[in-house]
């Protein structure tokens, strides 16, 4: 796990980007729905409301290998109802990004952050919703116990980082909303169908570990 771990380390951005760069409106750096609908796409400096938001990238250390936790949303949610999450959500006035992660993760599962070692930051994502998220990376020790929040969380479960990071296992979909073909990501894993933005982060993170683990 240490050798992965200092992997993973090498290839993330260690310091906490400051809320201009992360909502600059030209987008530099950012990845986001446009990555694979580049001619859908309305340029950001014509969406001057872009919204903060963050999502803590949990990696478990456990000794038989390290996973991924995720969250599938309750059914009965507004707005991406029982699609596969990761903790996180709106960034609260006076709030870092790192707060409101470490906050929404206490909220929505329980994670006792004091179990949770935040490690660094990938690009921030955007939505088509025009939410700007920056994904948390961090390293969980075993031992804490999770609560979902039935308002919000359905379910919690973990998948291996050694399936997420291959290649092989990241399939394009693509759906026809809003009278056009969207691409997407799509990462389907034990009956869970992790898609869109939370792929799309999960893509980001293998990209930046090249070939995978």
């Amino acid at each position: 796990m240490e050798d992965y771990k200092a992997r993973i380390l090498a290839s993330i951005d260690i310091e906490l980007p400051s809320l201009d760069r992360i909502l600059e409106p030209t987008g530099a750096g950012v990845r986001g729905d446009k990555d694979l609908n580049p001619d859908d796409w309305v340029d950001p400096k014509d969406r001057p409301d872009l919204r903060l938001a963050a999502v803590l990238v949990p990696i478990i250390e456990h000794d038989a290998g390290p996973t991924l936790l995720l969250t599938r949303r309750a059914d009965h949610l507004n707005s991406h109802s029982g699609q596969v999450a990761f903790p996180g959500g709106k960034v609260e006035p006076g709030e870092t990004p790192v707060d409101g992660a470490l906050r929404e993760a206490e909220e929505e599962v329980g994670l006792d952050r004091s179990f949770v070692d935040v490690a660094g930051f990938l690009n921030p994502y955007e939505t088509g919703t025009g939410f700007r998220i920056l994904p948390v990376i961090s390293f969980v020790r075993p031992g804490f116990s999770l609560t979902a929040e039935p308002g919000e969380v359905a379910e919690i479960f973990e998948v291996p980082l050694s399936f997420l990071m291959n290649d092989d296992n990241h399939e394009r979909h693509s759906v026809f909303w809003r009278g056009k073909r969207r691409a997407y990501y799509a990462m389907p894993y034990q009956g869970h169908y992790i898609w869109g933005a939370t792929a799309g982060m999960i893509r980001n993170l293998h990209d930046r570990l090249h070939d995978g683990i």
